[in-house]
């Protein structure tokens, strides 16, 4: 199990559950825009919220944006360790900063201290693009030299006293990043962020981040995740929950499983599916309902569901764990569905 860290009013590691994280992409300083796509963000589900800080402004925007929203946040540094202290001194949550390109250890001690001074944690975030230069000379260009990366810069803090730590060790090379991650599971407890970084956008960029973070997950890895999708950061919001509802970490949900289709169909699965998931939207119980569009295979495999139809040519069979309780008219399953629920008490 990893060490537990607090952000605000969140806590990431440990027994925590593993969070959503997502990152504004307009400008900081811009106080009534950024404010505007937190708010986004905080209302499809986000759990943290990171923000570039790259000017003194952006910095100074910190107080008011955080007057206006609940979310954590963090605060994204790169090679000026005074925005650092300046984000720290105005009440940012986090900071995430990469040690090898913040100013040297002068200024990593600075950013360390203040954080002590604060209580707030520090995210070590490396990538495939920062890799140290005696990691790429010993090991070249690969997971081993990325996750190595990172361990310098952690130790680099633990030198100052300082270990409320998160670290994040991303490539874009889905496979390359995946091992980082694993050895780094094996090498350290510190919690874990982790994604697929500069993933693209639309489809593609979607698949790599399922593959990559998913994987991870299914063998307990990564305390929080972002999903990185070129364009409106709240896909990535959607596209984190649904990860870790398929991969079982998130069960506050009624999960509709069905059947491919195929030629032997007699129902819209589809359109029965989507009009389940509209109705049940609203229960935040964990629960399966199976849609098979036929009996030849629908009763055996909707066996494990809690409530599930088998579609028939004018009747269909209304199932609850395998067993099927009544036949109902095609026009009636999503009726009869909803009492079962009912009945079952699951609404």
């Amino acid at each position: 199990m990893t060490k537990r860290i607090r952000i605000k009013n969140r806590f990431i590691g440990g027994n925590a559950e593993v969070t959503v994280q997502s990152m504004t992409n307009t400008k900081t300083e811009d106080v009534k825009a950024t404010i505007s796509q937190i708010l986004r963000l905080q209302r499809a589900g986000c759990d943290i919220v990171r923000m570039s800080v790259n000017t003194l402004a952006a910095a100074e925007a910190i107080p008011e944006i955080k007057k206006q929203v609940d979310v954590p946040l963090v605060a994204d540094i790169h090679f000026d360790h005074t925005l650092a202290l300046k984000s720290i001194e105005n009440g940012i949550d986090k900071i995430r900063i990469n040690p090898s390109n913040i100013g040297g250890e002068k200024a990593v001690r600075e950013v360390v201290c203040a954080a002590k001074d604060h209580g707030i944690p520090i995210r070590v975030g490396v990538n495939g693009g920062s890799l140290e230069p005696s990691a790429v000379e010993k090991y070249g260009f690969s997971a081993i030299a990325l996750a190595e990366s990172a361990l310098k810069s952690v130790a680099l803090l633990e030198k100052y006293g300082f270990d409320d730590i998160v670290i994040s060790a991303k490539c874009s090379d889905v496979k390359m990043n995946a091992e980082a991650y694993r050895i780094l599971s094996k090498k350290t407890d510190y919690p874990l962020h982790i994604g697929v970084t500069e993933a693209g956008g639309g489809d593609l960029a979607l698949v790599k981040s399922y593959a990559g973070i998913g994987a991870l997950l299914l063998d307990g890895i990564g305390d929080t995740i972002r999903v990185s999708v070129t364009g409106d950061p709240v896909q990535e919001v959607y596209a984190g929950d649904l990860l870790l509802k398929a991969t079982g970490l998130r069960k506050e949900f009624v999960d509709v499983v069905s059947c491919p289709t195929c030629s032997r169909t007699e129902i819209n699965v589809l359109e029965l599916s989507e009009k389940i998931k509209q109705a049940t939207a609203h229960i935040k119980k964990h629960f399966v309902i199976a849609v098979m569009g036929c009996v030849v295979n629908g009763i055996g495999e909707g066996k494990r569901a809690d409530i599930g139809v088998a579609g028939g040519k004018e009747k269909s069979a209304i199932m609850r764990h395998g067993e099927v309780v009544k036949t109902v008219p095609n026009d009636r399953i999503l009726e009869e569905l909803l009492r079962e629920i009912k009945e079952a008490g699951l609404d």
